[in-house]
C-alpha cells in the first residue's frame, strides 16, 4: 500500500465561479423575462449586445495580457447581463457596447481581473455612461409602447413633479425604468434564491433594507411628498442593487459584522442622494462609494484572534 501525498485543499467542493455566476444568472432570469415581455426586441437587442461586448473585450484582453482564455467562468457574461438590466431600455447600441467594454477593461482588468477589482464592473460601466451621455441615461420609455413613447420613473416623478406612484404598479413591474428594475416582485423572488442557495450573503441586503426603511419613515412623517416606506423600497434600482450588486463577494466586505456596516451605509447614501441631491436615484453611486471603503471596513471589522 502506498501513501499519497498531495497538496491541499483534500476537499474539493461544486462550489466554484461558474457555479457562482450560474446561479446569479438564474436569479435574474425573472427579471429577464419580464423585461422582454415588457420591452420586446429593444430589451433582447440590449441584453444580447451588452453580453456580446463584455465577452469579446473579455477575451481580446486576455489575449493582449498573455493570460489563458477562459469564459468558461460565465463573469464576463454576467457583468454583461447585470450591465443592460440596470440601462434603459432606449439606449443606444454603441453606447451600450463602450459600456460593457468600460465594465470589462477598467472595471475588472485594470485592477488585475477577476477577484482583484475594487468596484463592481457593472455598475462601473453604468457609471461611465451616465457621464458620457447623461441624456441618454435619463431618457425612460413606458412599458409596452410600440412607439417608444417617453415617460418619466417613479423616483423621478416624485422629485420633480411631486407626483407618487401607486405601490401595485411598482410591486407588479407596470412602471417605466431600467430594463431590469421596474418588477419588484420578480427581483425579490429571484433575490430570495440567491440567498437560500447560499450564494450571497442577507446580511447586506438586510442592513440596507432596513436602513432604507427607516429614513424613508422618518422622511414621510416630516414631508408625505418624500414618499413612503413602500415607494422607497420598491422603486427605483433599491432591490437590484441590495441583491445582486452589493452583495457582490469580490467588491464588498468579507467580514459578517462589516457586512451591516456595509449595508447600513449604503442605505444611508441612497436616501441622501434621493432626498437633497439633484438626482432622483442613488444606488449606483452608493454602493461604488462603499465599495471603495471595503478594505478599510475589513480592517476594523476583522475579529479579533483567539488570545489576541
Amino acid at each position: 500500500m502506498h501513501l499519497k501525498i498531495t497538496s491541499s485543499p483534500h476537499l474539493s467542493s461544486k462550489i466554484n465561479t461558474s457555479y457562482i455566476m450560474l446561479q446569479v444568472m438564474v436569479g435574474l432570469l425573472p427579471a429577464t423575462v419580464w423585461a422582454v415581455y415588457l420591452f420586446g426586441q429593444r430589451a433582447i437587442f440590449l441584453i444580447v449586445n451588452c453580453i456580446l461586448s463584455a465577452v469579446i473585450s473579455e477575451v481580446l484582453i486576455l489575449w493582449l495580457r498573455k493570460k489563458p482564455i477562459v469564459i468558461g467562468d460565465c463573469s464576463a457574461i454576467l457583468s454583461g447581463l447585470l450591465l443592460a438590466l440596470i440601462l434603459p431600455p432606449s439606449t443606444k447600441w454603441y453606447a451600450a457596447s463602450l459600456g460593457s467594454i468600460f465594465a470589462i477593461l477598467v472595471g475588472k482588468h485594470i485592477f488585475g481581473g477577476l477577484g482583484s477589482n475594487i468596484f463592481n464592473p457593472a455598475l462601473i460601466g453604468r457609471a461611465f455612461l451616465m457621464a458620457a451621455y447623461p441624456k441618454m441615461l435619463t431618457t425612460f420609455i413606458a412599458p409596452n409602447s410600440i412607439n417608444a413613447l417617453t415617460a418619466a420613473t417613479p423616483l423621478a416623478l416624485r422629485k420633480f413633479s411631486q407626483a407618487i406612484t401607486l405601490n401595485k404598479d411598482l410591486f407588479f413591474g407596470n412602471v417605466a425604468g431600467s430594463l431590469g428594475e421596474t418588477s419588484s416582485l420578480l427581483l425579490i423572488i429571484g433575490g430570495l434564491y440567491i440567498l437560500v442557495v447560499r450564494i450571497a450573503d442577507w446580511r447586506i441586503p438586510l442592513s440596507l433594507l432596513l436602513t432604507t426603511a427607516v429614513i424613508s419613515i422618518i422622511g414621510f412623517r416630516f414631508n408625505p411628498l418624500n414618499g413612503d416606506i413602500f415607494f422607497h423600497l420598491l422603486s427605483g434600482g433599491l432591490l437590484m442593487g441590495a441583491f445582486f450588486m452589493a452583495t457582490d463577494p469580490v467588491t464588498t466586505p468579507i467580514t459578517k459584522k462589516g457586512r451591516y456596516i456595509f449595508g447600513v451605509g449604503c442605505g444611508i447614501f441612497i436616501m441622501l442622494i434621493r432626498y437633497f441631491s439633484g438626482l432622483p436615484e442613488g444606488v449606483m453611486y452608493s454602493i461604488l462609494f462603499m465599495n471603495a471603503f471595503t478594505p478599510l471596513i475589513n480592517r476594523y471589522s476583522a475579529p479579533k484572534p483567539f488570545g489576541g
